[in-house]
């Protein structure tokens, strides 16, 4: 992809990243691989209070690994984290990963999303099926990567008031440099307004991406929740082509936690394991600050984006009582 070739509001607009899913409707969860080409700086911040994560600490800017070969996002609460294990099985098949001695060590962070309690069938019997799902995420890579919604890490997504799931956008700045999300919108809050068609991210919306609706004309900012003490969490990943430092790739994830915040509330709850991940491939280099505050400012803005359109894209799990879409209501 060259630099001035057309956006396709997908993480994938960014140069040697690849992702994707495995997806189980009746057992109402999946999971979503991101891969880079090659291993990538890295970093991510958790802000939600009841988090799930697998090798999230090395993230910290103060921890000696700077790269990661891969991302994965999954349902399935903490089961879930067995998916970066299949994902880590078919990145060292390939011959991936940190060299360690005479081996190598695929380096694969993991953020877990709460979707047990969504009406699918989570009776999967002694061992949990997220390894072997992740392994089909990594080797489905490419494959149908522009899926949105109920798909991946984002099938068994709930919010508040509508069916959540897997959302991206992306964007770019003034000096050229591409930054795109992926987001599994998953939240404790309400994506949108009231009980409303219109999303609080509307005034970031592009090209009607999810509905065009702009914002109403008064606003319901009553607290809107899926429960009280259920788990929720929405887990996402910020990557940017400009080169980047692990300090700066940590502050991008603190950015995109700003246009979580943006998208949904409330956010960060305590029942929220709120996680974002960020990376840089390094593809273009930042020539001053300025350049380097637009790359933050357009990761809280693609956040925002992404979390919307994954509540929009989304639709119903085909189980009984599951939570309706926002398009089984507002689309005719």
């Amino acid at each position: 992809m060259t630099a001035d070739a057309p956006l396709k509001n997908l993480l994938t607009d960014i140069k040697g990243v690849a992702v994707g899913h495995a997806t189980d409707l009746v057992l109402g969860s999946g999971v979503t691989a991101v891969v880079f080409d090659r291993p990538v700086i890295a970093s991510g911040s958790v802000l939600g209070g009841a988090p799930g994560g697998r090798d999230t600490a090395l993230l910290d800017p103060s921890m000696t690994v700077e790269t990661v070969d891969a991302f994965v996002l999954s349902g399935g609460s903490a089961f879930g984290l067995d998916a970066a294990g299949g994902v880590q099985a078919g990145l060292r098949e390939i011959g991936r990963g940190l060299t360690v001695g005479t081996t190598k060590v695929p380096i694969v962070p993991q953020a877990i999303l709460m979707d047990l309690l969504n009406s699918g069938n989570k009776d999967w019997g002694r061992h949990s099926p997220y390894r072997d799902m992740g392994f089909e995420a990594f080797e489905a890579i490419g494959k149908g990567d522009s899926a949105l919604g109920t798909v991946g890490a984002g099938t068994g997504a709930t919010t508040a008031t509508f069916k959540g799931g897997l959302g991206s956008a992306s964007a770019r700045t003034k000096a050229g440099h591409t930054v795109a999300a992926l987001v599994a919108a998953n939240a404790l809050g309400s994506a949108t307004i009231g009980n409303g068609p219109h999303f609080w991210a509307a005034t970031f919306e592009q090209n009607n991406e999810f509905g065009g609706l702009g914002i109403p004309t008064t606003f319901d900012t009553d607290m809107r929740l899926k429960g009280v003490n259920v788990t929720a969490t929405t887990i996402g990943i910020v990557v940017t082509d400009a080169v980047l430092t692990k300090a700066q790739a940590h502050r991008l994830s603190i950015l995109a936690h700003d246009g979580l915040a943006r998208a949904v509330l409330p956010a960060h709850l305590p029942f929220d394991g709120d996680t974002m991940f960020a990376a840089a491939t390094g593809e273009k280099p930042v020539g001053g600050m300025a350049e380097l505050m637009e790359i933050f400012h357009l990761a809280t803005i693609v956040t925002a984006r992404a979390i919307a359109r994954g509540v929009y894209e989304a639709t119903s799990l085909p189980v009984e009582g599951a939570q309706g879409a926002w398009r089984d209501r507002f689309t005719k």
